[in-house]
């Protein structure tokens, strides 16, 4: 927070300021001034008309929630004030929605001044309205009573929110007397409608972007900092970052951020798309190239995004078009050439960056790349809580179990599932709707609602884009579900939610976290449903990968699926990559059969992936196989398959919670005693027990529907069902 009060004759205490006589005639604040730092509106505040303060500040500014603040940029803007959210606490910096930042004409890192502002009652106020008119027909005879209590400035927009509708904005064009002043109920309000009025500032701003903190933070410090403030960069003797790669799989926010950016900076913003930039005469795409950035060196500071960068620069030793090569060449000369670019920031975008030009991709070209990934389970709270902020959701709706059901879903996924989800709650009301009636009448609208069984209805139709060809559908199976197996299901948590929960516990210890996790173990004893629990409850990605599927008759191509299954688990980590019958695809090497050479490849290429020099980071490799004989004897050594979990036979008491658990939604008759069923399943896998109990419950609907009694009869379980299903193994 700073101490630079722009007031003559001020006194302030060690933090705040105390203007005992303001210089400016028009000043309407009651002496108590803070000096704050903009930041983004917060993503739970979505496009509402409200600025966040500290409650330490807005005690001291003597101000409560619901009351107004002035805020002082390069203009003036007043707004309804409220408290930030609990964990969000920063006293040093004020949140401001769109339109205030607007209104105030300032920006993010830039700073503004704060204070109460002074009540006088408003005897007319003239307001335009901005953009389309609210939907309600009788909104005018509404605004009054929306508008009471307000406090607004002339020049100022105001955004209002009608029932059941989305906001609309007004322009305040005059008051009497000059505000800022308080709309009270004897105030005369008149609308003057005004064409070609100027919509709501902005569509995509940084409260937009959702699970990419720390990357839009990166970006923000190479592409903001620059344009802003080149004096820092002078200070510092140092040359400004020329370049940004962004990469990913698509739908992540590449030219999300872009846009966003284009947003926010107040330099110049030229967006280039790359296959506009191919001409079909000589020369001319590299013209077209050159007129760019010559436009955005006369107008700096300026950026210059290049979508789909690909498409113009791809690697010219393997290109045979001469056209591409001159465009990669003239890409190069501008981006670092002999004459400087001055303040022009080049972003390129490309979800496959293997396949640029390796000279742009160099310190003084692109000097970082930033790798936007496929967002965890937090990441997605945050993109779905943008996406459905102003979706009429039933309260049955939980967003935290979404998220951690949508493994694998980028942002344009998490988008398409939530407006799937709206369009089956509209489904749902069709045959309701009149075509005949001109509108849509209000009481229709407010009983529209997004329930859960609409987002089961979309999550079926939308399929995430990272992991498409290998997404596997989890069932809801967590730590309850699984009987027994407490040292298993202790380690598991030990090598993988640990890591996840207090990483920075394991950086203090110079710790790194085991990279590969063997389970073994008899048929039947849980391998492959405890690997369900743990992505179910660490919330992780979970590919799952069939040993058998990878095998290939073509020489090459097993090692190939491979290399691309750890590809798309990199792409999106933090995953958990499931090897199940790992035996099958890892055996012993050394055998000059031709299916064993194939095996022997596979061998070398998935101990390349897991142990290379290539870094796995955020890759947890999970093995399951009934045969740890039949591996290779080096998967098993410190840095693979280093934590061992075997499964045995399960003892008595946990066939009993294997029992309860399959026995726990289903009536029993009071001659079955549980603990006869433990004794008579010695020996028994968890497979087995599940099957008995199944089996139990088949005899008895059997038995009801044979004797036509199913509309009357009731659903016990007795116990010579379960004598039944033994006698038939």
């Amino acid at each position: 927070m700073s101490h630079d009060c722009p007031h003559e004759n001020h006194a302030h205490d060690p933090y705040h300021h105390t203007c005992k006589d303001c210089r400016r005639q028009d000043c309407d604040c009651d002496g108590h001034h803070l000096a704050l730092h903009v930041a983004k509106a917060l993503i739970e505040d979505g496009d509402d008309f409200i600025v966040r303060l500290a409650p330490a500040n807005m005690d001291f500014l003597h101000l409560n929630e619901g009351d107004f603040i002035l805020v002082e940029g390069a203009t003036r803007a007043v707004a309804p004030v409220g408290p930030v959210l609990p964990g969000q606490q920063a006293e040093a910096v004020i949140h401001l929605d769109a339109v205030t930042m607007k209104n105030a004409d300032t920006s993010i890192f830039k700073k503004v001044i704060c204070h109460k502002p002074e009540d006088q009652p408003a005897q007319e106020v003239v307001l335009t309205p901005v953009g389309p008119p609210p939907l309600k027909k009788d909104w005018r005879r509404h605004l009054e009573d929306h508008l009471c209590g307000f406090i607004i400035l002339k020049d100022n927009t105001i955004s209002l929110k009608f029932a059941g509708e989305r906001r609309a904005a007004f322009l305040v064009s005059s008051t009497l007397p000059d505000g800022p002043v308080k709309v009270v109920a004897e105030t005369d309000i008149v609308i003057v409608e005004k064409e070609g009025e100027e919509e709501l500032p902005g569509t995509v701003d940084y409260s937009d972007i959702g699970g990419l903190e720390k990357e839009l933070a990166r970006v923000r410090e190479i592409a903001e900092l620059p344009l802003k403030f080149p004096e820092i960069f002078a200070r510092l003797g140092v040359d400004a970052p020329r370049g940004i790669l962004l990469f990913g799989p698509p739908g992540c926010g590449k030219t999300l951020v872009a846009r966003a950016l284009a947003q926010e900076t107040e330099a110049n913003f030229y967006h280039i798309n790359g296959p506009e930039i191919m001409q079909s005469h000589y020369g001319q795409s590299e013209e077209k190239l050159r007129s760019i950035f010559e436009k955005a060196q006369k107008e700096a500071p300026a950026i210059i995004f290049l979508d789909e960068i690909d498409a113009i620069s791809p690697r010219r030793e393997k290109t045979e078009g001469e056209m591409e090569k001159r465009i990669v060449a003239q890409l190069l000369a501008l981006m670092d050439g002999l004459e400087s670019r001055g303040q022009v920031v080049v972003i390129g975008a490309t979800n496959i960056p293997n396949a640029l030009d390796p000279a742009l991709r160099r310190p003084g070209r692109f000097d970082r790349e930033i790798n936007l990934g496929v967002p965890g389970e937090t990441g997605r709270r945050a993109i779905l809580g943008i996406h459905s902020r102003k979706m009429p959701l039933s309260d049955e709706v939980s967003l935290d179990s979404w998220a951690g059901r949508t493994h694998g879903f980028v942002g344009a996924d998490l988008k398409a599932l939530c407006q799937e989800a709206a369009f089956c709650a509209l489904r749902r009301h069709l045959p309701e709707i009149d075509y005949h009636q001109p509108s849509i009448a209000e009481d229709f609208l407010e009983k529209i609602f997004v329930t859960p069984d609409d987002f089961e209805q979309a999550f079926k139709e939308v399929e995430p884009s990272a992991i498409r060809e290998v997404r596997v559908e989890l069932p809801q199976v967590g730590w309850a579900d699984v009987g027994g197996c407490r040292r298993a299901k202790q380690a598991l948590k030990e090598a993988v939610e640990w890591p996840q929960r207090w990483p920075h516990l394991f950086d203090k210890l110079k710790l790194d976290p085991p990279r590969g996790i063997l389970i073994t173990g008899p048929s039947g004893t849980g391998k492959t449903l405890i690997a369900q629990a743990l992505a179910r409850e660490s919330g992780l990605n979970f590919i799952s990968i069939k040993g058998p599927e990878l095998l290939s008759k073509y020489v090459g191509e097993s090692e190939e699926r491979i290399r691309e299954i750890f590809r798309k688990a990199r792409m999106a980590a933090s995953c958990i990559l499931f090897f199940d019958e790992i035996d099958s695809i890892a055996g012993h090497r050394g055998s000059d059969q031709s299916s064993a050479q194939v095996i022997s490849r596979m061998v070398s290429q998935l101990l390349t992936e897991m142990d290379g020099i290539e870094t796995l980071r955020g890759v947890i490799i999970l093995g399951a196989t009934s045969r740890p004989d039949m591996l290779d004897a080096s998967l098993l050594r410190a840095g693979r398959f280093e934590v061992l979990i075997p499964l045995d036979l399960p003892h008595p008491q946990e066939r009993r919670e294997i029992i309860d658990i399959h026995l726990r939604n289903r009536s029993l008759a009071p001659d079955v005693d549980l603990n006869w069923l433990v004794q008579e399943s010695t020996g028994w896998t968890g497979a087995r027990i599940e099957a008995l109990c199944r089996g139990a419950a088949m005899a008895c609907l059997k038995e009801l529907i044979d004797q036509e009694v199913k509309e009357t009869g009731e659903l016990v379980i007795e116990k010579r069902h379960f004598e039944q299903t033994m006698k038939q193994g």
